[in-house]
């Protein structure tokens, strides 16, 4: 697939694409590391709601996880003005809202493979280190967070490539703004929509783009939730 032949439209879709995909795996990868362990490890009364809230996303429909976003942090939402007054942060019709709408998609996919690699970290070895001194933070740091380093990097890769593929939720609060917010799905959506008929060419190009990222991410995911350090071996 020569790079070339992608149009200035799609090339600017892919880049916004890679650009929201890897803001949204970076910003929501500390919250992801901390529930995982927290869901892999502590037992507490209302687990079963936090757990449910979680993987809520992956059962409804993107537009009404966009509909939420855009009541929290539309301009005349909840959080929205607060974030632009203090901070200057625009989500609404921004790619920040893009990366925003990304995250929250796909956040189930990286706290279930991160939480299934402290799952097979055997604890022992945590208190082991906790006897020669370590601290709980430093038993984290060299003991539980190398040994469920591939159910981490598997649900990085995994949310990813969700995030490379995100379409309701991006267009409900981000819209489809070329150059701006337009991703690679939304830029294939409006391809086809198009009276043009040439543009099915260019939909094409991107399909097959989106199905080549989508099953390397899937192979490598899996690849890595097998890997030794996934398992909990040394």
């Amino acid at each position: 697939m020569d790079l070339l032949s992608f149009s200035r439209e799609e090339l600017d879709a892919l880049r916004l694409s890679l650009v929201v995909a890897s803001v949204a795996v970076l910003g929501s990868l500390p919250f992801g590391v901390g529930l995982g362990w927290v869901l892999a490890r502590k037992d507490f009364r209302g687990k079963g709601l936090v757990e449910t809230l979680v993987h809520l996303p992956l059962v409804l429909p993107p537009v009404v996880t966009g509909y939420v976003l855009l009541v929290l942090f539309g301009r005349r939402g909840w959080i929205g003005p607060y974030l632009e007054d203090w901070l200057g942060l625009r989500l609404v019709f921004d790619w920040k809202g893009a990366a925003l709408a990304s995250a929250v998609m796909a956040f189930p996919l990286l706290v279930r493979a991160v939480r299934l690699g402290f799952a097979a970290v055997d604890p022992r070895l945590e208190e082991a280190a906790r006897t020669l001194g370590a601290g709980r933070l430093d038993a984290f740091a060299t003991v539980t967070l190398p040994l469920a380093w591939g159910g981490v990097a598997a649900g990085c890769v995994l949310a990813f490539a969700r995030s490379l593929g995100e379409f309701g939720a991006t267009l409900m609060i981000a819209g489809s703004i070329p150059g701006e917010t337009r991703t690679m799905p939304l830029q294939i959506y409006s391809m086809l929509e198009s009276p043009e008929g040439g543009a099915g060419a260019g939909a094409g190009r991107l399909v097959a783009l989106a199905v080549v990222v989508s099953v390397a991410a899937v192979a490598a995911g899996a690849w890595l939730g097998r890997s030794p350090r996934a398992s909990g071996a040394p």
